[in-house]
Formats: C-alpha cells, sequence, structure tokens
C-alpha cells in the first residue's frame, strides 16, 4: 500500500483562560497515509444518512488517535467513520464539512 500523502489529524480539547471561559483549542498531528475516493455504495448510503463522504484515508493503527478532523490539501474533513483493517491499519471515512473549520 501506497503511504506517501501526508494528511493532519487534528483533535481538540477544552481549556479554561484566564477568565474562567472554556476555550477550544487543537492538537495537530502529521501522518503518512493513502488516499482514495469512496465506493459509490458508500457515498448512496451515506447520502441515506445524511452524509456527503467523500475520502477514504488508511494508515497504520498506532497512528490514530481518535482525532474527529483530518485536513487534507488545506481543506477540512470531519471523520464520521472508522474501520480497523488488517496488518495493523485503520480506515477513516471522511465528508467535507461546512461545520468543520
Amino acid at each position: 500500500m501506497d503511504r506517501s500523502n501526508v494528511i493532519n489529524l487534528i483533535s481538540t480539547e477544552l481549556t479554561l483562560d484566564e477568565y474562567g471561559v472554556q476555550r477550544a483549542t487543537e492538537k495537530s498531528e502529521q501522518v503518512f497515509c493513502s488516499v482514495e475516493s469512496v465506493t459509490a455504495s458508500e457515498v448512496f448510503e451515506g447520502g441515506r444518512n445524511g452524509l456527503d463522504p467523500e475520502f477514504r484515508f488508511t494508515m497504520f493503527e498506532p497512528d490514530y488517535s481518535g482525532q474527529t478532523i483530518v485536513e487534507y490539501k488545506g481543506k477540512r474533513y470531519g471523520v464520521y467513520r472508522t474501520y480497523r483493517g488488517r496488518n495493523d491499519t485503520i480506515e477513516l471515512y471522511c465528508e467535507r464539512m461546512g461545520g468543520v473549520i
């Protein structure tokens, strides 16, 4: 499997500022992966559930820690589903989301 693409896995954490107001802070981690378009059946099933699937990112499972945002080529995608594959890999199924900044 070709893992020559680089993506950023982004997690958010709520912290309190000096005034006691919760602020979201982001932590980004670069990982190597392979990038593929989702299958037609994934698009169909996702559409039935209100999703707009675009990409499947496959990487080594130890590189993934439950992040919900993926940044690829300057655009952000939300992770809506994961699948554990063979040989210690995990697949992240992602959609382009308007609410993901």
